[in-house]
C-alpha cells in the first residue's frame, strides 16, 4: 500500500514522491525527479512503479551511565 508522500522508484530509474492518491493500487500524482534536482509533477500509474521505499524507524539509543 503506497501512502501520500512516500518515495518510489519508477521503472525508468527515476525517483518520485507520491503527492496525491487518485486510486490506491492504480493511479497517483507524483513529483518525479528530473535533472538538476528539479521535479516534474505528473500522473504515475501502478505499472510505472518498480519499487517502494520503506521508512524504517530507528530506536532511540539511551546514553550508557
Amino acid at each position: 500500500m503506497i501512502k501520500q508522500y512516500q518515495s518510489v522508484r519508477l521503472k525508468n530509474g527515476k525517483r518520485a514522491v507520491i503527492v496525491e492518491l487518485l486510486e490506491q493500487g492504480k493511479a497517483y500524482i507524483g513529483d518525479i525527479e528530473i535533472a538538476d534536482g528539479d521535479f516534474d509533477t505528473d500522473f504515475i500509474y501502478q505499472d510505472d512503479i518498480a519499487s517502494v521505499f520503506v521508512e524504517v524507524e530507528q530506536p532511540l539509543l539511551s546514553a550508557a551511565s
